[in-house]
This record gives structure tokens, C-alpha cells and sequence, in this order.
């Protein structure tokens, strides 16, 4: 063959590649702004309103935890501890999930029981085994909480309620939002902004991998649930929907922004670190009829290993110390 045509087909195929991975990397860019809902619009006193009460103690029963004692900006806004501690001190049966980037989602908890940030909101609060607090209960206080007044007249027209609690709290939820990532400056362009190591890590991600079956878009998840064979006796999704098989022991595809931040991880807290969390996909998990089939062994090299881990690395977002709030008395 002419060295002339051998030029020209490898031009053409690196053109294909660069395409192709220019395609690839547009399904994860980062959105330009965050959506709100219609009956929940964005309002800056609102989102401050609800800051001050997702740091306010007195919203359990015994005023002794806060919604920020088990969503803590410091640790990706997770607890790191493997299971969530209720407001009687008492050990629950489930890792407590992160509260980044749930303005993208649409079911919530880990089983997705709660169809909007509104009722996932009120859900902790009532839980007995969390903050324990009746709504009766919750509003006789807020109501007795003086300095509380002025922003509710300034957002509800005075009212306090559980559901203008509750749009106050999903406000502020739907603002804390990762940071860039030097992920993002990549995709954006900056070839230097990521490790070659890293840069691997990302076609594995998307191909051998598998691991964009379920971690797809911007923040990495398809917002759906799958059993992925950890050993597990909690029923998960299908405790609330039975009507599919595959629901049986399946967890929601959690977000993978700032992932480094969020140890230990899965929906009980079983895995220590990302080491262990690879390991466990890799190996295709506990093999039962509900096991997503998108779950299969993986063969990896240690390199292929330290590629992928080096790719998560680099979705660490540069966020801003979260302030906290001065709460009302």
C-alpha cells in the first residue's frame, strides 16, 4: 500500500477517535444552572430560611441533631460513620446518602420511597428513629422560635407550616451543588487538567469497565436502582415496589461527585474505601435472580485499578467552605 494512503486511513481513523471521544465527553459536561420546580421556585431569602433550618437542632425532638448532623458538608454531605445515628443515639440500617446534586434527581432516599426533595425533606424529621419530631410538635416550636418569624413573613406571608418548612429545607437542598472538578476543566478543554493515568481511567469507565451502565450524565448517575450483590438481607426499592423482581435488594445509582470525600460507601457502609468498592464490582457481587445484568466479573489489572481510581479522583469539586447559618432565637 502507498504510504500516501497508509497517511490518509490513519488520519481518518484518529479524526473517528477524536470524534468519537468529543462525543463521549459532551454527555458529562456540567449544567448551567439549577433547576427548581415550578411550585417550588428559586428565592435567595427562601434558600436562606432553609439553611437555618437544615443546621437547627431544635428541629429533633430532643434538640440534639440537626438535618446537617447526618449530611455534613465536611464529609460530601454523608456522616463518616458506615450507618446513620438517630436522635436517641441509636445505630439505623442504612449509610446516610449525600444531599449533592439532588436538584437533578427525582426519587429520593436510598429506596426512593419519597418522589420529591420536598417530602424526603419532612421524612428525617418525623422518622422516630431519626429526629423523632411530630409536626404538631415541629411547629409549635418553629412558632415559638421568635426570630424565625420575619423571614417566614418575608417568604410565606407568615405562614409557618410543615410544607412551607419543608420548600424552605428542599430550597436550600437543591443549592448544594458540587464544585468543578478538574474533570470538568478536561471536558471543557484543558488537556493538562487530569493525569494521563486519569485519562484511562475514563475510557475503562466507559467501556471495559461498564461502570457508565448506571453512572451516566454529569453527576454520574441514571437515577435508577439496581441490586448490584452486596450481601444484603434489606429489601431495598422493593419493600416499596414489589411489582418488579429486579427491585429486590436494588439501591439508587448514587452520584459520584467528590467520591473521594464520601467514605466509607455503599447503602449500608459495608465498603471502607474506593479500593474495596472496585474490588466489589469487579468481582460481579453475590450472584441471586435480582442481581442487576449489568453486574458481571471484570477481568483488571492492578494498573487498570489504579486508572480507574485516579479517573473518580479527579471528580473532586474545589467547593466553598460551607458557612454556617446564625440561627434565629
Amino acid at each position: 500500500m502507498k504510504h500516501w494512503l497508509v497517511a490518509v486511513i490513519l488520519a481518518v481513523v484518529a479524526n473517528m477517535s477524536a470524534a468519537g471521544s468529543d462525543e463521549l465527553k459532551a454527555k458529562y459536561k456540567r449544567p448551567d444552572t439549577i433547576p427548581f420546580p415550578a411550585d417550588n421556585p428559586y428565592q435567595a431569602e427562601k434558600a436562606a430560611l432553609g439553611k437555618m433550618l437544615f443546621f437547627d437542632p431544635r428541629l429533633s425532638i430532643n434538640q440534639n441533631i440537626s438535618c446537617a448532623t447526618c449530611h455534613n458538608p465536611s464529609f460530601g454531605w454523608e456522616q463518616a460513620m458506615p450507618l446513620a445515628v438517630g436522635a436517641l443515639n441509636t445505630q439505623l440500617g442504612r449509610h446516610n446518602p449525600t444531599v449533592l446534586n439532588l436538584a437533578w434527581g427525582n426519587k429520593y432516599f436510598w429506596d426512593g420511597r419519597a418522589a420529591s426533595l420536598e417530602e424526603q425533606a419532612l421524612g428525617p424529621i418525623q422518622a422516630d428513629v431519626e429526629m423523632n419530631m411530630p409536626l404538631n410538635v415541629l411547629i409549635a416550636r418553629v412558632k415559638g422560635i421568635a426570630g424565625y418569624q420575619p423571614y417566614f413573613d418575608q417568604v410565606f406571608g407568615g405562614e409557618i407550616t410543615p410544607e412551607n418548612i419543608a420548600r424552605a429545607i428542599a430550597t436550600f437542598e437543591r443549592t448544594i451543588v458540587s464544585g468543578q472538578a478538574p474533570f470538568d476543566r478536561w471536558i471543557e478543554g484543558d488537556e493538562e487538567a487530569i493525569p494521563e493515568s486519569a485519562k484511562r481511567g475514563f475510557e475503562l469507565f466507559n467501556g471495559q469497565a461498564g461502570c457508565s451502565a448506571c453512572h451516566t450524565g454529569w453527576n454520574f448517575t441514571d437515577n435508577k436502582f439496581h441490586d448490584i450483590g452486596m450481601p444484603t438481607e434489606d429489601l431495598g426499592r422493593y419493600a416499596f415496589d414489589p411489582s418488579d423482581e429486579l427491585n429486590r435488594h436494588a439501591f439508587k445509582t448514587p452520584g459520584l461527585r467528590n467520591i473521594t470525600q464520601r467514605a466509607p460507601y455503599m447503602h449500608n457502609g459495608s465498603l471502607p474505601n474506593l479500593d474495596a468498592v472496585l474490588v466489589h464490582y469487579l468481582s460481579g457481587g453475590v450472584p441471586r435472580p435480582s442481581r442487576s445484568p449489568d453486574m458481571k466479573p471484570v477481568p483488571m489489572t492492578p494498573q487498570d485499578m489504579k486508572d480507574l481510581k485516579a479517573f473518580l479522583g479527579t471528580l473532586q469539586g474545589e467547593d466553598q467552605p460551607m458557612s454556617l447559618p446564625a440561627l434565629p432565637l
